[in-house]
């Protein structure tokens, strides 16, 4: 008889269930959350396993590589999908989660995410250090603001070469608000020049990838949308039809159909948000700043003129997943005119 085993990964440690194929349990264990610990533990048992299942989260990656590499069928469940099958438990502990997991593995009502490889995930990282950087340092900008408006001192527009010099003019003449200020706009210096560092590596790791110089020959894509786009597919082949990749990133509408009710929502918002955003960024790059016409950009005008700008974005951006991928699976690049048709012979 198959078994089935369910995770539910902590930082420390790990829940572990072992149900047989009729539900019944088998074994309950405690582990380390680490690769071999959770092996020794599944092994021990000696039993065949159909599957063996752990929820997406920060450690799932690491795990998730350390279980497949010991020959065990792990899969990876997605976390919304696995919430709504264990909400109707009273009592939430990790026992009880690992219950619920290897459950819901037997019935087999899950959908397994794809665990990125280890290329992927180290582009991805430096992605999100990059915004990150980005983020703080508008957080600290918008903070020195806030501060200066308290003493009725207004900042005004600037750039970011002129930014401090204008904050020090201001405080220049109130020394003890200088010397609050001085040690933030410091900060602020680093987090730009770390920004600028990370950026510099987006740049040459795109320069030399010869996926991304195909993506970008799409208009209104970037070096950050187009290295956001590689390492979240990761696999192309994985998707079996390029425009299922749109819904992948969340840029199809919601769908609720009860009786004689049917209407569509708002977008499901579902999937990777870095690159729902860079994609939505470049649908209005390509919409209001490429001058170049296309018929790409000719359907988004006259979309815009029928539903409205807003909207007519959204569809690019959804219309750009599948046109990045179809790109990257044919190896071509973006086509400004229409291909001429081949006659037969």
């Amino acid at each position: 008889m198959t078994h089935f085993a369910g995770l539910d990964v902590g930082l420390e440690e790990t829940a572990i269930c072992i149900i047989d194929g009729s539900g019944r349990i088998v074994r309950e264990l405690t582990v380390s959350s680490e690769p071999e610990a959770l092996v020794h533990a599944l092994r021990a048992p000696g039993v065949p396993y159909a599957r063996v299942g752990l929820e997406a989260c920060p450690l799932s990656s690491w795990l998730f590589e350390g279980l497949a590499a010991a020959g065990l069928p792990v899969v990876c469940l997605e976390v919304r999908h696995l919430r709504a099958a264990l909400a109707a438990m009273t009592h939430k502990t990790d026992r009880n989660d690992a219950r619920g997991i290897a459950q819901v593995l037997r019935t087999g009502w899950f959908k397994a995410v794809h665990v990125k490889t280890a290329w992927s995930q180290e582009r991805r990282t430096l992605l999100t250090a990059r915004k990150t950087m980005l983020e703080q340092a508008f957080d600290v900008e918008n903070t020195i603001r806030g501060l200066l408006k308290g003493h009725g001192l207004k900042v005004g527009r600037v750039t970011r070469t002129t930014f401090g010099p204008r904050v020090r003019e201001l405080v220049a003449a109130i020394p003890l608000l200088a010397a609050g200020i001085e040690p933030t706009l410091v900060a602020l210096a680093t987090l730009r020049k770390s920004f600028a560092e990370l950026h510099r590596q987006v740049l040459a790791l795109t320069r030399v990838d010869p996926v991304c110089r195909r993506l970008m020959s799409v208009p209104g894509v970037g070096a950050v949308t187009a290295l956001a786009y590689r390492s979240a597919v990761d696999i192309p082949e994985r998707f079996a039809r390029s425009k299922t990749v749109g819904a992948h990133f969340g840029l199809v509408p919601r769908k609720y159909q009860s009786g004689t009710t049917d209407r569509n929502g708002r977008i499901t918002k579902a999937g990777d948000a870095m690159v729902r955003t860079a994609l939505f960024e470049a649908a209005n790059v390509l919409l209001t700043r490429v001058a170049r016409w296309s018929p790409l950009k000719a359907w988004a005008v006259r979309l815009a003129q029928r539903i409205g700008s807003k909207r007519a974005k959204v569809a690019l951006a959804r219309k750009l997943a599948v046109i990045l991928h179809r790109i990257w699976m044919d190896g071509t690049t973006f086509a400004w005119t229409r291909q001429p048709a081949i006659a037969a012979v």
